[in-house]
């Protein structure tokens, strides 16, 4: 996480004893559909039977009983469901009921019941969001929301209740006011399991956190030069290998396509490799390489943007926030296969030596480009770094993302990532990841007839179609897969997904950091999943 951010995520942890012996003013507890409390066992449904509507679960008899509170009452008069993500809300006026005892330490304040509607991972995602934007500016909340849930269900809630209340404060005169602050910490009480599940789940949600704050950062100070230290500061907390290449190594070691999107800015480029080793590695442990875009401003170069597209610019190096958040996380989520994280950064400028629509650029791989729209120049440094992967790092598998077209989010809005992949089962498993992570991918053909419209007169292929066959995010990972050779590859277009328009569930308005969580997911199974043989076999 960055220094500079005066705001801290909630933490949160666990506690076996009841929820009413645990020191918090305000107390959490589950809220049932009733055909999901009918499928409670009967020890967890204390209540069930005798509510006409919803079940109150875990720890609400005992509220009942310590406080004096009519809980069924106010599911009644508020008409409540139990779907996900529903809050209501009770203020406790008398004093001393708090900490089990009726003159205990802390007094309870207020009691939510909490939806939970199907009880699925993405119901629990959607309540613990829901529950940390209710206790905003709180000191402490004490939860049986997932005293009968299980590890995914757990992670999912853990996730949701970090992220709703992300922000970003390093560049206020005035710090964030307490009541807009994220709950300080959050108890799941009642329950002697769990403590795992949200350590992972907090590996998880501080990775993405990370992710955000990276992208939101404004880009006067977010420049190549300083993400790449954000990658060094990286690797010093986890002990993972970084190397740095600056725009003189990059100029002669072949990587024309980032130094043509670079050489418009005072601020030059940068290519970063970040190494994670998992414990016990050997040469037959599979090695995934990830490919971020890391346009840390994009101004569409000499092809400028009009003056509205340029506002969000800033969250243009998403793709590689995404791998740098994942590259953050690995180590702590003992992930089982080797990782290459590849940053690839350059800040896409109007200077005086800013390459020119028609340019012809060499790639790393020798492939000569047409340049003929200075604003598509996410994939000529995807191009280079990927092309890089191939040649000198013998991967099994690699998988770039992007906030690459706008293309995709006309085709699939803000709900979905375009997935494109020249291997089925690595499509499906990603897919599966982002199902299982609420991070949604959906696969698009690499459209063979498309593939002429890349055709140049001039050099060896276009960079953007040279013929009108619309399509215009298939014709970018048609590009992009001229420079896989032949390695399982799949690229993410996450234009839409990137950024939200609002606050919604988990996210927030802006940069969402969009894939940590999915890729995650995926390499923490990759292996044991069928998708690629296990170390040693």
């Amino acid at each position: 996480m960055l220094a500079e951010n005066r705001v801290r995520p909630t933490t949160v942890t666990t506690d076996s004893r009841d929820v009413l012996d645990v020191d918090a003013g305000v107390l959490a507890i589950p809220l049932w559909p009733r055909d999901d409390a009918e499928a409670q066992s009967d020890d967890d449904a204390a209540l069930a039977g005798s509510q006409p509507g919803p079940w109150i679960g875990p720890g609400g008899d005992a509220i009942i009983d310590s406080l004096g509170l009519d809980l069924v009452g106010l599911v009644e008069r508020e008409h409540g469901t139990g779907k996900a993500g529903e809050i209501l809300s009770l203020q406790v006026f008398a004093e001393g009921r708090g900490a089990g005892s009726v003159d205990g330490d802390v007094d309870v304040t207020r009691v939510l019941l909490v939806g939970l509607g199907d009880g699925s991972p993405a119901a629990h995602r959607k309540a613990g969001a829901a529950l940390a934007r209710a206790t905003r500016g709180a000191e402490r909340v004490a939860s049986t929301v997932t005293a009968t849930s299980g590890d995914a269900e757990i992670v999912a809630f853990v996730e949701g209740v970090v992220l709703a209340t992300f922000a970003l404060d390093a560049h206020r005169s005035k710090p964030l006011k307490e009541t807009k602050a994220p709950l300080r910490a959050l108890v799941l009480a009642g329950s002697d399991h769990g403590s795992e599940a949200v350590e992972r789940g907090m590996a998880r949600a501080s990775a993405s956190w990370y992710a955000r704050e990276l992208v939101h950062t404004p880009s006067n100070v977010k420049d190549p030069a300083w993400m790449a230290e954000q990658a060094r500061d990286v690797g010093r907390a986890t002990g993972m290998d970084v190397h740095v290449r600056d725009e003189k190594k990059l100029e002669a070691e072949g990587f024309g396509g980032i130094v043509a999107v670079g050489v418009g800015s005072a601020r030059p480029p940068r290519l970063v490799a970040m190494r994670y080793e998992p414990r016990g590695s050997r040469a037959t442990t599979p090695h995934v390489v990830l490919v971020g875009k890391g346009i840390t401003f994009d101004s569409g170069g000499l092809s400028l943007k009009p003056r509205a597209s340029m506002t969000t610019m800033k969250t243009d190096m998403s793709g590689a926030a995404t791998v740098l958040g994942v590259m953050s996380a690995v180590s702590a989520l003992d992930v089982p296969v080797r990782v290459t994280g590849l940053l690839a950064l350059a800040e896409n400028m109007p200077g005086a030596s800013a390459q020119r629509p028609s340019d012809v650029i060499t790639q790393y791989d020798g492939t000569t480009v047409e340049v003929l729209n200075t604003d598509a120049e996410g994939r000529l440094v995807l191009a280079d770094a990927i092309a890089y992967a191939v040649a000198e790092l013998q991967p099994d598998a690699i998988v770039d993302i992007a906030t690459l077209t706008g293309a995709a989010t006309v085709g699939l809005g803000r709900s979905a990532a375009a997935l494109y992949s020249t291997d089925d089962e690595l499509a499906g498993t990603l897919a599966a990841a982002g199902d299982a992570s609420g991070e949604r991918m959906w696969r698009m053909p690499l459209v063979e007839d498309y593939r002429h419209a890349l055709d140049s007169a001039v050099a060896d292929v276009a960079h953007i179609a040279t013929s009108k066959v619309n399509g215009g995010s298939i014709v970018a990972a048609l590009f992009l897969e001229r420079f896989t050779g032949g390695v399982s590859w799949a690229h993410l277009d996450i234009a839409g997904t990137g950024r939200a328009d609002k606050d919604t569930a988990e996210l927030v308005k802006g940069g969402t950091g969009y894939g940590v969580r999915a890729l995650l997911t995926w390499l923490e199974t990759y292996g044991t999943d069928g998708t690629r043989p296990a170390e040693g076999e």
